[in-house]
């Protein structure tokens, strides 16, 4: 085996790795990639189900059953966060805390589902829920991978996707905010495309939170420097994002930057 499929990459969304190659050959059983890569030609093609057109089915099948669920579940956050931060890491710590404190506020908790900051977000929303004897306050959306990861166990209401696009719509339309944990390129993608709706008003009164003003401060002063500088971004574009390290700001941010209608009902 040579030295390239030795090298080990990493799952979005799992705390996984596994060699390159081997991760190239799973996705390509994924729905995912038949959409997103050219396939055999139409006349190659053993089975209707492997047609586009299909898959237009298969895609609308998943926003019906999605939207079904997602309906029900009420003023909603999203926690966002790496999938490889364990249990004794400060984060996941900061993040069950801050899932806690929003039921307790009234809010459900969506994460992507999985282990790390998702689980941390969803274990937190379990015990916010005990705390107060509200039901189904934590959700978890997972998404369909090469190597297959359960949601974690303090899923109540849990959704997956075959389609990372239809699961990235249901964050921003059933969400109120978005606080964001430290984590790699998924996060990130979360992070930027909040921001890109906010500024481009596709979304309003929507808080970004930033949690970890270590992890992140780097990435805020790199676009106050070159972002701003170059004109690529306007000063004011920088007041979208609030940093914190403290779960009671997370709440009372989230409050003062939410449309009344977002607010869960007291």
């Amino acid at each position: 085996m040579n030295q390239e499929s030795q090298k080990l990459q990493s799952l979005p969304n799992s705390n996984l790795e596994a060699p390159r190659k081997s991760v190239k050959e799973a996705a390509k059983k994924t729905e995912d990639y038949a959409l997103l890569n050219p396939g055999k030609p139409p006349a190659l093609q053993e089975h209707f189900t492997e047609s586009d057109t299909w898959r237009v089915l298969r895609i609308q099948a998943e926003f019906v059953h999605s939207f079904e669920c997602m309906s029900k579940i009420g003023p909603a956050i999203a926690v966002f966060g790496s999938a490889r931060l364990p249990e004794t890491s400060p984060y996941y710590q900061g993040a069950r805390e801050v899932s806690k404190r929003l039921v307790k506020s009234g809010w459900a908790v969506i994460t992507g589902g999985g282990p790390g900051i998702m689980e941390a977000g969803n274990r937190g929303a379990r015990e916010g829920e005990r705390a107060t004897g509200e039901k189904k306050m934590s959700v978890g959306l997972g998404i369909e991978l090469p190597f297959e990861q359960s949601l974690n166990p303090y899923v109540d209401l849990g959704i997956n996707f075959r389609y990372f696009f239809c699961r990235k719509v249901n964050f921003v339309k059933y969400a109120s905010g978005f606080v964001i944990f430290p984590g790699g390129y998924g996060t990130l993608d979360e992070f930027f495309e909040a921001i890109t709706l906010v500024q481009t008003h596709k979304i309003q009164n929507f808080p970004i939170v930033l949690f970890g003003s270590e992890y992140w401060s780097g990435l805020l002063d790199w676009m106050r420097q070159t972002l701003v500088s170059h004109g690529t971004i306007s000063p004011a574009d920088l007041d979208l994002i609030f940093i914190t390290d403290d779960p009671a700001e997370v709440i009372s941010y989230i409050f003062e930057n939410t449309q009344t209608v977002r607010h869960p009902e007291k």
